[in-house]
């Protein structure tokens, strides 16, 4: 048998999480079983892990090798929940681990053996059977824990990139930079030439990043900040912009740095503001507020979400293929992960490591060790 970790919401608005015992899965013919040995928390695994579930009403029972967690879920956040509700949803977006066993197909039965990054849900586990083409083969001498964060992280970072190019910007703007993703983010534009303005929220995430070698720093909590987003987006050009926040006047801020460093350039005067279009994807639900915009942003501009699997969906088999390269020759460089901690299965569920971890906290990213 196998341990898995599950998440359920109940129609009475009651979160239960849980580890079940599921039998070891036989793979079909273009299918591996990997024994899963790391599987990092993202933001993304929350929104399924814990959904929208109220973090002070946490309560845990039972034996400390298998918690059960109770929470509460706001009744006026069940509606959005409904095609979820009362099914034991298996969690985790990506991991890695050794290949046990192999289907039929040459492909899969030459990763036998070998230690693979895996990526379709369910990796919160000790076991799980994936296609050969959710695989990626980790280069000799590269660790479990090294490749565990290949996917979600790196893809997204060399998404951000590939949307600038094909929509024609030339520079990007970051928010939440002095996270994982946005210090993998860094990377690449230093590397590839990329301007890129990093927006972050306290000094000390400044001082990081600036260390890295990060250009153009900006702090959101700072009084000057707006002057700042400004002067930075001035220099580099930037008409583009990545927001994890989601809700609050961040998006908003952006605009108006982006109509501002473009109308310090405008020979005429538009009553309309600059005609260059002026793009905010927001690709995360840090602050759950409403979005706040400021009529300062002129008239050509777009606030619109963005994910990674519809993005990489539109990518030519080659395209995707050169992304992939690139990830497995980068992974202890351009996009090594840092985990605060290692936890089993059981403490996940400890409520103590959950308040932890749900903080989503710049350096504080957790990594499962399953077996």
């Amino acid at each position: 048998m196998s341990l898995q970790l599950r998440s359920l919401i109940r129609r009475t608005g009651e979160l239960e999480l849980s580890l079940v015992d599921v039998p070891i899965p036989t793979p079909a013919d273009d299918e591996v079983v990997v024994r899963i040995e790391a599987a990092p928390i993202n933001p993304s695994d929350l929104l399924l892990l814990l959904g929208p579930a109220d973090p002070e009403s946490i309560a845990v029972s039972g034996p400390a090798d298998r918690p059960m967690v109770r929470a509460r879920v706001p009744e006026r956040a069940l509606p959005a929940l409904a095609a979820r509700l009362d099914q034991s949803m298996p969690v985790g977006n990506e991991g890695a681990g050794v290949v046990i066993a192999a289907g039929r197909s040459a492909a899969a039965q030459a990763l036998v053996g070998q230690t693979v990054g895996v990526v379709g849900g369910a990796t919160f586990a000790q076991h799980r059977a994936v296609a050969v083409t959710q695989c990626l083969p980790l280069p000799e001498g590269t660790t479990a824990e090294e490749g565990a964060g290949w996917f979600v992280n790196p893809f997204t970072a060399l998404a951000m990139v590939e949307t600038m190019r094909r929509e024609h910007h030339t520079a990007l703007v970051h928010t939440a930079a002095a996270s994982n993703l946005g210090q993998m983010l860094n990377r690449i534009c230093l590397s590839d030439g990329i301007a890129l303005v990093n927006v972050v929220r306290r000094a000390e995430q400044v001082a990081l990043l600036e260390g890295l070698g990060a250009t153009h720093v900006v702090n959101s909590s700072a009084p000057a900040f707006m002057a700042d987003l400004t002067d930075a987006i001035a220099r580099t050009g930037a008409t583009l912009a990545f927001d994890a926040t989601g809700g609050g006047m961040l998006a908003g801020q952006i605009l108006t740095a982006m109509e501002a460093a473009l109308t310090r350039t405008a020979s005429t005067y538009n009553r309309y503001g600059s005609g260059t279009h002026k793009q905010v994807y927001i690709y995360g639900l840090l602050d759950r507020r409403p979005l706040e915009l400021s009529m300062t942003i002129g008239f050509a501009w777009s606030v619109g979400g963005w994910l990674l699997t519809p993005f990489l969906q539109q990518l030519a088999p080659a395209d995707t293929q050169r992304l992939r390269q690139r990830v497995a020759s980068e992974l202890k460089t351009t996009f090594a992960s840092r985990y605060a901690r290692r936890i089993s299965l059981a403490e996940a569920l400890q409520p103590d490591v959950i308040a932890a971890y749900a903080q989503r906290s710049t350096g504080a990213k957790y990594l499962i060790v399953p077996n």
